[in-house]
C-alpha cells in the first residue's frame, strides 16, 4: 500500500492493480457459489469465534487495565466489522433482506451479527460478574467528581457501545436503549443519588442559600460537562440529581427568590435558573414571580411621581418626560437581569413582556385611563422631535427614539398612538418646528418597523404634501410678481395647501371675518387655485395660522408672534384706541368663548388693558411688554443675533394654546379613535366571514380580537353591536335553527 506520502503517480499506481475489486469479487463468488448458501455464512463463517477469544483474553484483567482493553477491541472490533460488512453489500442486499421479509427475524446483517455476537460472547460474560464492567465506569466517574482525572475517551466508548448495542429484534436498523438503560443508566442514577445525598448530608437549612445555590450550581455545571461524553439518554440521570439537590431546600430558595430579585443577586437568580430549570415543576412558578415583581417595581417607580397621599386620591399630572424615564428606569433594570440572570430564555421573556405590558398601559398616572399612557408618550416624544429640543446632538436624539420604541411596542392601543402622534406631527411641520426632517424620517421608519406599512402610511404622505405645498406658495409668489406692483404685494405670504384625507385638523366652527388688511392677499391666492385646480374647494383653517405683527406706535419695536384670531383683534386698533367686546365679537366673527381667552392673552402681556368690564383698550405708553408669572409668553432679549440691521426689534410669542380650542380637539381626537374602531371591527369581521364562509358566534369573537389585538384591545360588547351592524346591512346573516352560527352573504 503506499505510504501516506505518496504522489498521485504512486496511488494511482496502486489502484490500476484492481485490488479492492478482487476482494468484492472473491465475496460475490463465495457468496453466490452453489455450494456456499447464505445460512452457512450467517451461522459458521462469521460466527462469534472472534469475540469469544477476546472474552478469554480478558478474564485476568481487573479496573482499569480492563476497561482500557475493552475500549480498545470494540474499537478494533467494530471497524473490522464495517470494512466486512462493506464487502459482503451483496449478501445484505438480497439474501438478508428476503429472508427477513419472510419472518426470519434471527438473520441479521454482517455488522448487526458482529455486535449481537459481541453482546453475547462478550459483554454479558465481563457483566454477569457482578456488572464488573460498568462498577469500573461508575467508580471513574465518582474518582472525577472527587477531584482526579480519568481517561473519559475510554468512558465515552464503553457508554457508546452500551447503545450501540440495543438492537431491536423486528427491525434491524433500529436502535433501542435496552443495553443502555440495564448496563448502565439504571446504576448511574442510584450511584449519582447516593454520591449527592452523602455530599448534601454537610449541608443544613441554616447555611445562606447564596452559598447552597453555588455549591448546587457548580455540581450542575459538572455534570453537564460529564453528561457530553455520554448519550442523550443519560439526561435522565441529570435530572434526577437535580431532584435530589433541589427537593429539600425548595421552599427556601423560592422565600428567598423575592429577596434576590430586589438585592439585584444575578449570579444567584442564575444558579436558581439553572437548577430549576430541570425540576419537575420547572420554572413556571419563578417566572411567575418575576413577573409580579418587575410589575410591582413599574407601578411603585410612576406611584412615586403623582404623588398620591390616598386611595381616593386623584394622581396628579406628571410630567411626559419624567413619566417616560421612569418606566424606561425599571424596563433598563429588569432587562439587565432578564439577560444576565436568564439568558433571555422564552419563558422568562414573556412573564417580562406580560408584566411591561400591564404596568405601562394601567398605573397610577393613567388611573383608568386605557389612552393616557399613549398620550404622554407621543408627547415626550413630540418635544424630543421640536426645535427647542434638549437633546445634545443627533447620536443623542437616535438613542431617545430608540427608547420610544421599546415603550410604544407594550403600549397596547397603537391606534391612539398613532393618531395623537398623527395630530402632534401635523402641527410640528405646519409650524415649522422640527428639529429636522432626518429624525422625523427616522422616527417614521422605526414605527413602520415595528408596526408595518399600513400604520405610517399617511405620515410618509405628509411629508410629499409638504413639498408640493411649497412648490404652490413659490409658483403664487413668481406670479404675483409677474402680475403685480411691490406697493400691492405687502403682506409677507406663505400658505400650505395639504390634503383634507391626511392630515388630522379640525376647520373652524367660527364665520371667521378676514381683516381688511390681508384680504387682498386673500383673494389673490384664492383665484389663482381656483384657476390652477378647478374642482377643487380650499377650507381655510384659520385656526392653525401663525402671523407677525410689528408695532409701530411704541419707542421700542416688537414683533408680535400672534394667531389668526389675535391678529385679526390687534389689527381693529389701527383705527380705534378702544373696543368693547361685543364690537370685537361683531368685528372678528369668533366666538365669545374663544374671544374671551385671546383677548385675556393679550391683556397679561399688557398690549391691552382691560380697566373696564368687558373694555378693552390699547395700552400706548408700555415701555416694555409684561410677562407675568404663570403666563407662558416668550420675550426674548435684546441679542445682537436677533437684531436686524435696520431695526432693534424684540420678539414676542404670543400665539399660545387656547383652553377651549385644546379641550375640544382632545375630546374630538378621542372620538375619532372610537369612530375609526367601529369601521376596523366590522371590516375585520367581513374579512374573516368572507374567508370562513361559515362561523359560530364565540369563535367569530374570539378570532377578531386575536386579530386586532395587535393593533388596540376591543371589547366583545364592541364586537357584537359590529355584528349587528352587519347583520342589518345583509353583509352575514344567521343560519336557520342554529341562532349562534352565522354565515357570510356573498
Amino acid at each position: 500500500m503506499p505510504s501516506s506520502s505518496a504522489d498521485l503517480a504512486q496511488t494511482w499506481s496502486f489502484l490500476q492493480e484492481e485490488k479492492i475489486m478482487d476482494c468484492y469479487a472473491i465475496v460475490y463468488n463465495y457468496c453466490t457459489s452453489s455450494n456456499t448458501d447464505g445460512s452457512t455464512v450467517e451461522s459458521s463463517d462469521l460466527s462469534g469465534g472472534g469475540a469469544r477469544s477476546l472474552r478469554d483474553a480478558s478474564d485476568n484483567l481487573q479496573d482499569e487495565a480492563l476497561l482500557r482493553y475493552y475500549a480498545e477491541e470494540w474499537d478494533r472490533y467494530t471497524t473490522s466489522a464495517k470494512y466486512i460488512d462493506r464487502l459482503f453489500t451483496y449478501l445484505n442486499r438480497h439474501w438478508v433482506k428476503r429472508e427477513r421479509d419472510e419472518g426470519r427475524m434471527g438473520v441479521y446483517t454482517v455488522y448487526t451479527l458482529a455486535l449481537v455476537q459481541w453482546k453475547q460472547n462478550f459483554l454479558l460474560h465481563i457483566q454477569n460478574k457482578n456488572r464488573k464492567l460498568t462498577n469500573i465506569v461508575l467508580r471513574l466517574i465518582e474518582n472525577q467528581r472527587n477531584g482526579e482525572t480519568i481517561d473519559v475517551g475510554d468512558v465515552k466508548k464503553v457508554v457508546d457501545s452500551f447503545v450501540s448495542l440495543g438492537l431491536d429484534g423486528s427491525d434491524s436498523n433500529k436502535a433501542t436503549f435496552d443495553v443502555y438503560k440495564e448496563h448502565f443508566e439504571a446504576p448511574f442514577i442510584n450511584a449519582t443519588e447516593k454520591y449527592y445525598k452523602h455530599k448534601l448530608d454537610s449541608f443544613t437549612t441554616e447555611d445562606c442559600i447564596s452559598k447552597y445555590l453555588k455549591k448546587a450550581g457548580k455540581w450542575l455545571k459538572e455534570e453537564e460537562d460529564r453528561v457530553r461524553y455520554m448519550n442523550i439518554p443519560a439526561q435522565k440521570a441529570l435530572l434526577s440529581r437535580h431532584a435530589v439537590l433541589i427537593r429539600e431546600h425548595v421552599a427556601a430558595i423560592w422565600q428567598d427568590f423575592e429577596n434576590l430579585l430586589d438585592f439585584d443577586k444575578d449570579e444567584d437568580l442564575e444558579w436558581i435558573w439553572v437548577i430549576q430549570a430541570h425540576m419537575p415543576e420547572g420554572l413556571d412558578p419563578y417566572r411567575k414571580k418575576f413577573e409580579e415583581h418587575v410589575k410591582k417595581a413599574g407601578l411603585a417607580a410612576v406611584a412615586n411621581l403623582t404623588r398620591v397621599s390616598g386611595e381616593d386620591s386623584v394622581p396628579t399630572e406628571v410630567e411626559p418626560k419624567a413619566y417616560v424615564d421612569a418606566l424606561l428606569e425599571v424596563h433598563a433594570k429588569n432587562q439587565e437581569t432578564l439577560y444576565r440572570s436568564f439568558k433571555y430564555e422564552v419563558g422568562f421573556v414573556a412573564s417580562f413582556d406580560k408584566a411591561c405590558k400591564d404596568f405601562i398601559n394601567q398605573n397610577a398616572a393613567t388611573g383608568p385611563s386605557s389612552t393616557k399612557s399613549a398620550e404622554l408618550l407621543v408627547k415626550h416624544a413630540d418635544a424630543l422631535l421640536r426645535k427647542t429640543n434638549r437633546v445634545n446632538g443627533d447620536n443623542e436624539l437616535e438613542d431617545a427614539l430608540n427608547k420610544v420604541i421599546i415603550l410604544f411596542q407594550y403600549i397596547e392601543d397603537k391606534d391612539v398612538f398613532q393618531t395623537l402622534y398623527t395630530v402632534r406631527l401635523s402641527k410640528r411641520l405646519i409650524h415649522g418646528a422640527s428639529a429636522s426632517d432626518e429624525a422625523e424620517a427616522s422616527m417614521i421608519a422605526k414605527l413602520q418597523e415595528a408596526c408595518g406599512f399600513e400604520y405610517t402610511k399617511s405620515l410618509q404622505r405628509m411629508f410629499m404634501d409638504m413639498t408640493l405645498s411649497k412648490d404652490l406658495t413659490n409658483s403664487f409668489k413668481e406670479k404675483m410678481a409677474q402680475t403685480h406692483d411691490d406697493s400691492e404685494l405687502d403682506v409677507d405670504f406663505s400658505v400650505m395647501v395639504l390634503g383634507a384625507n391626511l392630515w388630522p385638523l379640525t376647520a373652524p366652527r367660527d364665520e371667521f371675518v378676514i381683516p381688511k388688511d390681508i384680504l387682498p392677499t386673500y383673494e389673490r391666492f384664492t383665484r389663482y387655485f381656483g384657476q390652477k385646480h378647478q374642482g377643487r374647494k380650499l377650507t381655510w383653517l384659520w385656526n392653525y395660522s401663525k402671523n407677525e405683527l410689528r408695532t409701530n406706535y411704541l419707542k421700542e419695536k416688537y414683533t408680535l408672534i400672534c394667531s389668526s384670531y389675535q391678529m385679526a383683534a390687534l389689527l381693529h386698533y389701527n383705527d380705534h384706541d378702544t373696543l368693547s367686546l361685543d364690537e370685537l365679537l361683531e368685528a372678528t366673527g369668533i366666538s365669545k368663548e374663544i374671544l374671551v381667552q385671546v383677548l385675556g392673552i393679550l391683556v397679561k402681556a399688557k398690549i391691552l388693558i382691560n380697566e373696564e368690564q368687558d373694555q378693552y383698550d390699547l395700552n400706548p405708553t408700555s415701555e416694555r411688554l409684561q410677562v407675568q408669572e404663570g403666563i407662558l409668553i416668550a420675550l426674548f432679549a435684546r441679542l445682537s443675533t436677533m437684531l436686524t440691521a435696520r431695526d432693534s426689534e424684540i420678539r414676542v410669542n404670543l400665539d399660545l394654546p387656547i383652553k377651549a380650542v385644546v379641550k375640544a380637539e382632545s375630546a374630538g381626537i378621542l372620538n375619532t379613535v372610537q369612530e375609526h374602531r367601529k369601521y376596523v371591527i366590522q371590516a375585520a369581521i367581513v374579512r374573516v366571514m368572507k374567508a370562513r364562509k361559515q362561523m359560530k358566534n364565540q369563535q367569530l369573537v374570539q378570532e377578531i380580537i386575536a386579530q386586532i389585538s395587535q393593533r388596540f384591545t376591543p371589547q366583545v360588547p364592541d364586537i357584537k353591536k359590529a355584528i349587528d351592524t352587519l347583520l342589518e346591512k345583509e353583509y352575514i346573516e344567521r343560519v336557520d335553527g342554529q341562532r349562534d352560527l352565522l354565515k357570510y352573504v356573498a
